[in-house]
């Protein structure tokens, strides 16, 4: 009797941990969505690829039409505001950082969202 209920308190202190494991590492990733300027597939490209380069984002899409980004992203690697900085590194205005006159420069004719170029 002794026994089996040392082995229960084993099996429930397991699960236990088991579950806050399981728990911990669905908090550790987050989804969110912010404006990003830009017009074109070239623009498309430069901005996901400066999200997927910043360690600790797994998914990155952008959307032309509505000018919004999609990011998943490591808690525990990186944080929102990293993300917004990249993507200024790049050249393209995000809602919470905007491009240096530097980086913006940098960008292809077809890509210069602030001289009135249209999405196309």
């Amino acid at each position: 009797m002794k026994t089996t209920v040392i082995n229960l308190s084993i099996i429930f202190l397991f699960s236990l941990s088991y579950a806050y494991g399981q728990t911990d590492k669905k908090k550790a990733t987050e989804e969110i969505s912010f404006e990003v300027s830009g017009v074109c597939k070239m623009c498309k490209s430069r901005i996901e690829d400066a999200a997927l380069y910043t360690s600790g984002v797994k998914f990155a899409e952008w959307n032309k039409e509505t000018q919004m980004l999609k990011v998943a992203y490591k808690t525990k690697k990186v944080d929102e505001k990293t993300i917004h900085k990249s993507i200024a590194e790049a050249g393209h205005d995000t809602e919470k950082v905007k491009a240096t006159d530097e980086a913006y420069a940098k960008l292809p004719g077809c890509c210069k969202y602030r001289d009135g170029v249209e999405v196309h």
